[in-house]
């Protein structure tokens, strides 16, 4: 038996998203926003172009890349994305979680392509990454939020590529590295890496993917909320701040101050750092820990944000999935009650375990007291379900 430890986490915020703020951040960060504006009167646009500009100056994107905000979150800009352009070539799509999926499903059942190669693996593991025919447009998560299982690197995308590569990259924008000479459009969210508020997504595309919307109408109809391009003249205002839709000044506001908290705080790179080091400590228990586990087996793949574990106790791998679902759920709860952690049992649709954020919001010393809470809070509930 574990005793309880006598410190929390200063944050008990690790959910996955949205993710926690930055330590410091208060509600009074907010007063410059925009309200009671239009967002493309003067002011509103300025705020905008100013989080584009800093976004694309903190990410060191390429020049010629643009970025925009358009509506829906992450879910919004990557299916935006898949509406505009696919259908030209064939596709091959990684699906190894439940996003990914999701996507898969999306791009055979609602857009009904036929000429679709399918790179299906189970949670923990990847896809071959050799068997991509890059021919073809690539759709793919970069960082699997629900599995914890994330791609190495860029190396096994080509730099000589016929179709596009179609990255949500939504958990790994601001904590992975990112090859962006090797990715043509990308999607994410601030509500994830940054801890803004949730409902506005982020596109970034290549001078690639502009010049596919100068040449390729789908057959389909695109509502005005997906609309990147009309008689085949890219719209792009879209990526100098004249958004689609009405935005939130209020979130992109949020946005602006974790941008420049970042910057504040070391740039891209020791965000980075952050974000691995937490994994660090969590990778550090796990090894010294005899009953849990990570959901990825290739350490080499282990997400630095979305950690995934799993109980490893043969006593609880030989329960039904039922019992190691309320098995979890005590342990999530428990935690909960003791305002240690909040929102970390894993995805509804991955195997049972937990799913801790570790990205660079969160500070080290919260992960490494939550995972000595985990030791308590596991033993004592294993007696319920073990005896």
């Amino acid at each position: 038996m574990y005793e309880k430890p006598l410190k929390r986490p200063y944050n008990p915020s690790f959910s996955s998203g949205p993710c926690p703020k930055f330590k410091g951040w208060k509600l009074a960060d907010l007063d410059a926003a925009v309200l009671g504006r239009s967002h493309r009167s003067k002011l509103g646009k300025n705020k905008l172009e100013e989080a584009l500009k800093m976004t694309k100056d903190i990410l060191k994107l390429p020049q010629d890349y643009v970025v925009g905000i358009v509506p829906g979150s992450d879910t919004g800009a990557i299916e935006l994305a898949m509406w505009n352009f696919l259908g030209y070539l064939g596709v091959d799509v990684l699906a190894w979680e439940s996003f990914s999926s999701d996507w898969l499903s999306d791009i055979v059942g609602e857009l009904k392509l036929d000429n679709v190669n399918k790179h299906i693996a189970d949670y923990g593991l990847l896809p071959n990454l050799e068997n991509i025919n890059f021919e073809n447009d690539v759709v793919f998560v970069w960082n699997g939020t629900t599995s914890g299982v994330k791609v190495p690197n860029g190396e096994w995308i080509p730099d000589n590529r016929q179709g596009l590569t179609i990255c949500d990259a939504t958990s790994a924008v601001f904590a992975m590295e990112m090859p962006w000479e090797k990715l043509d459009v990308v999607t994410y969210s601030w509500q994830k890496v940054l801890g803004g508020e949730a409902a506005h997504g982020i596109l970034i595309l290549s001078p690639k993917a502009i010049q596919r919307l100068s040449e390729y109408t789908p057959k389909w109809p695109i509502p005005k909320l997906f609309k990147l391009a009309k008689n085949k003249k890219p719209n792009l205002a879209i990526f100098t701040g004249s958004t689609i839709n009405t935005p939130s000044m209020l979130c992109v506001e949020d946005y602006l101050v974790a941008l420049r908290w970042v910057l504040k705080h070391g740039g891209l790179k020791e965000l980075i750092g952050r974000s691995r080091k937490n994994l660090e400590i969590v990778m550090q228990w796990v090894e010294k820990t005899a009953w849990v586990d990570m959901l990825a087996k290739d350490p080499d793949t282990v997400s630095n944000t979305s950690i995934c574990l799993q109980i490893s106790d043969v006593r609880f791998t030989g329960l039904q999935e039922s019992d190691q679902r309320a098995f979890i759920k005590e342990i999530v709860g428990l935690l909960a009650t003791e305002n240690v952690a909040f929102d970390i049992e894993g995805y509804r649709n991955a195997p049972p375990g937990f799913r801790i954020w570790g990205g660079g919001t969160v500070e080290s010393s919260d992960i490494e007291l939550l995972c000595a809470w985990l030791d308590w809070a596991y033993s004592n509930v294993k007696n319920g379900y073990y005896d």
